[in-house]
């Protein structure tokens, strides 16, 4: 298999791109970034590129199937706007680009209560970007929805920090739905998801990534 893998130098990211290397069945791993990944792989792609303005018609488009773990917080986004480009409007013309190519499977790691009419925004986005991804029609399509990531991130998130602390003192007594996901758990359902793909839309929530 050819994957595409965008999102890769994050704390999920950064734990799905070793186990797609690892895989006897993946031939090659295109994993696009802004800025070259400090190590190199026989198997891996790197090209750097500008979301803002993707290459068209370039071969490493051609691949079987696509993982996505690209996305950001509305901190370090600033706005808005800015969410929303990086979260829903870079997947998605990542994703039209690789169904044109032929990617039969697409595996995005979304989140809980994504939901296009959520009142919420960040949910509101997460459900439009699945919605979205649905209308383009992949054979498989790998909806992963963790709750709040439980793993060791490079950046600093002080709120996130706070939050894990506390849930993960209270782990035995919360239900599975709203444990904490891990991020090694997270990134084992969407690599199963690419490399033994089921049809259809499959749904894998927070509770299976406790």
């Amino acid at each position: 298999m050819e994957i595409l893998h965008v999102g890769a130098t994050g704390l999920v990211g950064s734990l799905v791109l070793p186990r797609l290397l690892a895989a006897p069945q993946v031939s090659r791993v295109v994993a696009p970034t802004r800025a070259p990944l400090p190590f190199a792989d026989p198997r891996l792609v790197n090209p750097v590129v500008d979301f803002e303005a993707l290459p068209v018609g370039v071969a490493w488009w051609d691949v079987d199937a696509v993982v996505c773990t690209l996305g950001t917080t509305m901190a370090n986004a600033g706005s808005r706007e800015a969410f929303r480009r990086v979260d829903l409007d870079y997947p998605l013309e990542i994703a039209r680009h690789a169904r044109l190519h032929g990617a039969r499977v697409f595996a995005l790691n979304s989140a809980m209560g994504a939901d296009p009419g959520s009142r919420v925004f960040y949910n509101r986005v997460k459900g439009e970007l699945e919605a979205a991804l649905d209308a383009l029609g992949f054979p498989s399509l790998v909806l992963v929805r963790p709750g709040l990531i439980d793993g060791e991130r490079q950046e600093r998130r002080p709120g996130e920090r706070a939050a894990l602390a506390v849930s993960r003192v209270l782990r035995p007594l919360l239900p599975h739905g709203w444990r904490p996901s891990r991020a090694a758990r997270i990134a084992d359902a969407l690599v199963a998801g690419v490399l033994a793909p089921t049809p259809g839309r499959v749904l894998v929530d927070a509770a299976a990534l406790a």
